[in-house]
């Protein structure tokens, strides 16, 4: 069965998980994750994507950006992917795979998900008992985009941008983000959407996006399809 394709609009952000092959460590040294965020800000460059969070854990990668061409996110990521495998193999003495197949993506409405977005992504180390706050986690965007510490390679979001017109304001609206009550449902949305190659948004906007591209961006209902 050929492979779906990947659902890619320009100017709509995406939310990328890319896993290490069977849930394997990609991260090894501190170096290793300094390394990754040097290739992933060439990259971006190169390949018009703007990010605006990331998060990278042991044995995976969460992104947030937006690609100014249909094929920016997809040349990014394999792009960053083989140039991150040729070092570990290198530097670590190994040859073989590192990732789990394909990376998983779903297109996120801006009104609705893209904040919902950039706090899953942030609280990945706190689900993971990692840490108790994000800012003690040094591997994430959460000190750029909450704290203002300087990182070229964030570029913030439209909607991060109308959280306030003030810095120190919309970095402390930010943060109260981290502090309100976690919907679930929502993170399962995300989970779903990305791990599916699906479009998280309200239901309107799925069918926008499903009649733009003439294909189905939601996951299919179970079973055979009734007799006529």
């Amino acid at each position: 069965m050929p492979r779906r394709a990947r659902i890619s609009i320009p100017g709509i952000p995406w939310h990328i998980i890319q896993r290490g092959n069977n849930r394997s460590a990609i991260f090894f040294a501190d170096e290793d994750y300094q390394l990754y965020l040097h290739h992933l800000k060439e990259q971006a460059g190169k390949y018009e994507c703007d990010i605006h969070a990331y998060v990278l854990m042991t044995n995976h990668v969460h992104l947030l950006l937006t690609p100014k061409q249909e094929d920016s996110a997809a040349l990014l990521m394999k792009n960053l992917g083989q140039r991150y495998v040729q070092y570990i193999n290198r530097t670590y003495q190994r040859s073989g795979t590192l990732w789990e197949g394909r990376f998983r993506s779903c297109l996120a409405q801006s009104e609705n998900y893209v904040l919902a977005c950039y706090r899953y992504i942030e609280l990945n180390p706190v689900r993971a008992s990692m840490v108790n706050h994000p800012r003690e986690y040094p591997w994430s965007s959460y000190k750029a985009n909450a704290e203002g510490k300087k990182r070229k390679l964030i570029t913030p979001h439209d909607q991060y941008l109308r959280l306030d017109h003030r810095k120190l304001e919309r970095r402390k609206a930010y943060r109260s983000l981290f502090k309100a009550h976690i919907d679930q449902s929502i993170d399962d949305e995300i989970r779903v959407a990305t791990n599916g190659n699906y479009v998280l948004g309200s239901k309107r906007y799925q069918e926008q996006i499903a009649q733009a591209l003439g294909r189905r961006v939601t996951r299919g209902k179970a079973g055979r399809p009734k007799k006529g």
